[in-house]
């Protein structure tokens, strides 16, 4: 048994979801983060600057949040874009605005109906009397009918829906999915959807220690783009694509080379082919001393720490396209004055941490010899701070700090913003080491 002629043709159909739907918003976003995205190493300022800063930090978002925007504004316009009638056929012209839902819901039904009989045909022959597939078909056409009646008559279509309605869910009630169907598979939908972004795009991270101060704080929650570097597949080395090395100054999370079941977070800070060395905590990259400027004076506590009051220097370096904030705790000894040389080896990159003389990060690992972690132990870049718990509760002021872009004094210290303005504004012309010897 077969329904009226005039189907649309699915393969137009897939085209049109494909084109307005995934390919086109895509683009959009794509092209719209590349032209708002500021040139290497520029300081933006204004409202506009202020969108610059927040795409340069924070790409992934942006970008979801503009496809998001350019998939309403195409929903919006559904019925008028090329193609759309084949998966949305015109509206009558005097259809009246109240019966659009209704309207909609019928084609729906019809399209229902259609795939159940051409899927379960055999079953549909075998269940039915001929009787009940005639009294089945009569309701389809007469609701077809008075979809495309000449002269709409309002009541003699919402009749022939109702009706046809309750002879579908009599009739064919077997194999339709019933709610509870729907709902599960909702439901295993929105978990398999979240299951592919936290093994391929994004995922979320809390800050154990205070290795990355004053950039990230004890207790913030962080998420991490796992696209940057080319999202890898679960429970393998392997990516689908690879954007290796990251670049300088990034702030990855990677699983610890010693102790691969640990996540670390640190700064890249050389790349292969690179000779680090360090003095005072200052990053030496081939040859060349990475740009700082001091801001001032600031302390914090770490009551978990044999010494709980940490009071040092705070420094902005600037390091290729980044600025960012750097602490050199006075109290701690365990760091020698001079470290190095360090010769980063092919297919990894060495780390430190921005609370330079409080990091357990390349120049301590392996027995105090150095390592690199190599790019298969690499989860991802870090994004912004989505949630910080201290130990007084939430921390309103650290919501949505950016880890990557402009950088931000840290809470209750204030009156060092002058002070970093002044940096901000003097950055250096040369922000990038020379090639490796």
């Amino acid at each position: 048994m077969a329904l009226p002629a005039d189907k649309p043709n699915h393969v137009l159909r897939l085209l049109y979801w494909a084109v307005w739907f995934v390919t086109l918003p895509i683009v959009v976003a794509s092209i719209l983060i590349w032209a708002l995205t500021p040139p290497s190493g520029a300081e933006v300022a204004g409202p506009l600057g202020l969108l610059q800063s927040m795409v340069r930090a924070q790409p992934v978002p942006v970008g979801i949040v503009l496809f998001t925007i350019a998939e309403i504004v195409l929903w919006a316009a559904r019925h008028q874009l090329p193609l759309a009638r084949h998966a949305h056929p015109p509206l009558r012209a005097d259809l009246p605005p109240h019966l659009r839902a209704s309207y909609e819901r019928a084609r729906a039904l019809l399209d229902e109906a259609e795939m159940i009989l051409v899927r379960h045909e055999k079953a549909v022959v075998r269940d039915l009397s001929a009787k009940e597939r005639e009294r089945l078909r009569e309701e389809l056409d007469a609701l077809r009918a008075s979809m495309e009646a000449k002269s709409f008559d309002e009541e003699a279509f919402l009749e022939a829906l109702t009706k046809a309605d309750g002879e579908i869910d009599v009739r064919l009630g077997a194999w339709r999915k019933s709610e509870v169907r729907e709902y599960v598979e909702a439901i295993a939908m929105a978990v398999a959807v979240a299951f592919a972004l936290r093994a391929f795009v994004i995922e979320a991270f809390k800050i154990p220690s205070g290795s990355m101060i004053p950039t990230l704080m004890v207790g913030d929650h962080i998420f991490v783009n796992k696209f940057s570097y080319g999202p890898a597949i679960p429970y393998t080395k392997s990516r689908v694509w690879t954007r290796m090395p990251p670049h300088r100054a990034d702030v990855m999370v990677f699983a610890f080379p010693e102790h691969p079941e640990q996540d670390f977070i640190k700064r890249v800070v050389a790349l292969p082919g690179d000779k680090l060395e360090a003095r005072g905590g200052h990053p030496i990259v081939n040859g060349w001393e990475v740009p700082s400027c001091r801001v001032g004076v600031w302390s914090y506590s770490d009551y978990d720490s044999p010494i709980t009051r940490h009071e040092g220097e705070l420094f902005v370096e600037y390091y290729g396209d980044q600025s960012y904030l750097t602490f050199y705790d006075r109290a701690s000894g365990a760091f020698p004055e001079y470290q190095g040389p360090y010769f980063v080896k092919p297919g990894e990159v060495w780390v430190m941490g921005d609370n330079r003389n409080n990091s357990h990060d390349s120049r301590m690992w392996f027995g105090g010899q150095g390592g690199g972690v190599p790019f298969e132990n690499i989860r991802g870049r870090a994004l912004f701070v989505w949630l910080s718990v201290s130990d007084n509760g939430m921390d309103w002021s650290r919501e949505f700090a950016p880890v990557m872009g402009r950088p931000r004094v840290p809470p209750v210290a204030h009156a060092l913003d002058p002070a970093l303005e002044q940096c901000l504004k003097s950055r250096p012309v040369v922000t990038t080491p020379p090639p490796a010897g």
